[in-house]
């Protein structure tokens, strides 16, 4: 039997109708889900950052996800993104701030890359070995225009500009060894730096912007004058040479001073901004205070040689000018040979009453003091160098001479000085020479030389004679007789000392001299005698004498 016969059929079913439920538990779920993506969306799009644009040269240090953004070393955002520019000559990095600070991002806001950095002048960002390179955000003034776009720093700034203080700008025209964080000096004590360094491409000056430190700010007056102390410098002019060595660490990395000169008022404080003149020298900063207001033109008969731009101009050793310029271009004529030179004098260098009798336009003064012998010299002003300056002076026995007028410039008679005239002299000298009579001196020196050359001649033969001589007499020296001879001396010497010491008081000699001398003394007297009786008596020779009535007794014979 098959199974469909055996099963019995079942009754239909009949559906039960119920009313459907509107809510269900299980819908809480993905409904709690959708709630939680919404909020975080909503929490993802209102927590969001602003953004900010900068670009970099390279993107060095720079990791998206990774580097920090800090202002003052507080974080303040992260780099999100970092691609490559278009042109691929830069890298432009998307920094996302925290919502908090989206006033950070102003004009003038800067960002650069603080990693370690070693230069002549400073060394930074070692901490950034262990924590890795970020970014340092510096913000613009407060109260500017909001921006997203920035162009990056390569060198970080030597001060941000939250540091109170005063910001200058200096212009040069040459930059020198001088540059972002070299150090700026007052009396040798650091006062602040410079900030940075830029050329001006308009007007061919190198301008840099400069900062001092709040508590010296009051230092920096309207006559301030800012020179260059970078280096040795090393100069020769008129005044000799000059020799200028500043410190250490302005030798390696550039440095600046400043100062007001001394024959001028410090004047009023100066604000932010305010720009003043790098000069070069700490000479060329006191110059700069000198203000000519009366030019002159000279003109020189002799060469101007070692006179150049900047020379001074002095009275009596008093500087109280400067020459401005050295051309041909003022000269009248063709035919003038003059050399002329212009020159600034500043009036005020003078006594005041000269220096308003000067500027009278009248120009009687001047007249006056021409006449008087005022006249215009070049004269030496270093040996060494060879440069030279104008000396302005009163001279005696000058020609006369008048205030001139050449090129609408008062001119000033001139006369020859220092090396010029010392050339004259040597020709007038040398014209002296050449009007001896050379020749025939010559001739005559010639006669003496020939002379001399046959006295020195005979000298020659007499000095072989005497070599002649002394050998003899050497020979002699040297022979065994001659050895002999001193023994020879002693013994005719003994002889001599004998024969003289029988001479003495004590030989017999002088005994035998002393009766000889009584027997001369007694024949002396008895020729005198002899001589008064023929005095006396002529004839007494052949008749004898008489003999006087009284006869000289004579003694008894045995007594």
């Amino acid at each position: 039997m098959s199974e469909t016969e055996t099963t019995a059929p079942q009754p239909p079913v009949n559906p039960v109708h119920r009313a459907a439920q509107r809510w269900n538990i299980v819908w809480v779920i993905p409904i709690l889900a959708l709630l939680i993506g919404s909020w975080m969306i909503y929490r993802n799009f209102t927590s969001r950052g602003p953004i900010a644009y900068v670009r970099f040269e390279t993107a060095d240090g720079i990791a998206a996800g990774k580097t920090e953004v800090r202002c003052r070393s507080v974080r303040v955002g992260f780099v999100k993104d970092v691609k490559l520019s278009g042109d691929l000559k830069s890298v432009l990095a998307n920094l996302e701030l925290d919502p908090d600070y989206i006033d950070l991002l102003r004009q003038g806001t800067r960002f650069w890359v603080v990693r370690p950095r070693v230069s002549a002048s400073d060394i930074s960002g070692l901490g950034t070995l262990l924590t890795g390179a970020y970014i340092e955000l510096d913000p613009g003034a407060p109260g500017t225009e909001t921006t997203s776009d920035f162009m990056g720093l390569e060198t970080p700034p030597a001060t941000n500009r939250n540091i109170p203080g005063r910001r200058l700008i200096l212009t040069a025209e040459e930059a020198g060894s001088l540059g972002p964080g070299s150090p700026i000096y007052y009396r040798g004590f650091e006062v602040g730096r410079i900030e940075s360094r830029t050329l001006d491409l308009q007007g061919q000056r190198v301008t840099y912007d400069a900062f001092i430190s709040q508590e010296y700010s009051s230092l920096v007056k309207g006559n301030t004058r800012f020179w260059n102390t970078s280096g040795i410098n090393i100069s020769a002019g008129s005044d000799g040479f000059k020799v200028n060595t500043p410190s250490l660490q302005a030798m390696i990395s550039g440095g600046a001073t400043f100062g007001v000169p001394d024959d001028v008022s410090a004047g009023d404080p100066v604000a932010d901004g305010s720009t003043f003149t790098l000069f070069v020298s700490e000479d060329a900063a006191k110059k700069s205070t000198f203000n000519p207001h009366m030019k002159f033109l000279l003109l020189f008969d002799q060469s101007v040689r070692g006179l150049a731009k900047g020379a001074p101009v002095e009275f009596r050793g008093i500087p109280i000018g400067r020459v401005a310029d050295i051309s041909l271009d003022y000269l009248q004529t063709a035919e003038d040979s003059r050399i002329p030179v212009l020159v600034e004098i500043d009036p005020s260098l003078l006594r005041p009453e000269t220096e308003e009798k000067m500027v009278q336009p009248d120009g009687e003064f001047l007249r006056d003091a021409v006449q008087r012998g005022l006249r215009a010299a070049l004269k030496t002003g270093s040996l060494l160098t060879g440069s030279l300056f104008v000396d302005i002076d009163y001279y005696k026995d000058v020609p006369p001479g008048e205030l001139s007028k050449v090129r609408d410039f008062p001119s000033i008679p001139t006369v020859s000085s220092g090396f010029a005239q010392l050339e004259t002299k040597l020709t007038a000298i040398l014209d002296k020479i050449q009007a001896l009579p050379i020749d025939e001196t010559m001739k005559k020196i010639g006669s003496a030389a020939d002379e001399a050359g046959t006295t020195a001649a005979d000298a020659r033969a007499t000095l072989k004679e005497i070599q002649a001589t002394a050998a003899a007499a050497r020979k002699t020296l040297d022979s065994p007789e001659f050895s002999k001879l001193p023994t020879d001396l002693r013994a005719a010497l003994a002889a001599v000392d004998k024969s003289v010491s029988s001479v003495g008081p004590n030989g017999a000699i002088q005994g035998d001299l002393l009766r000889t001398l009584d027997e001369l003394r007694a024949a002396l007297r008895s020729m005198k005698s002899l001589t008064n009786a023929i005095d006396e008596k002529p004839n007494s020779l052949l008749f004898g004498r008489d003999t006087s009535g009284n006869p000289i007794p004579k003694a008894p014979k045995g007594r």
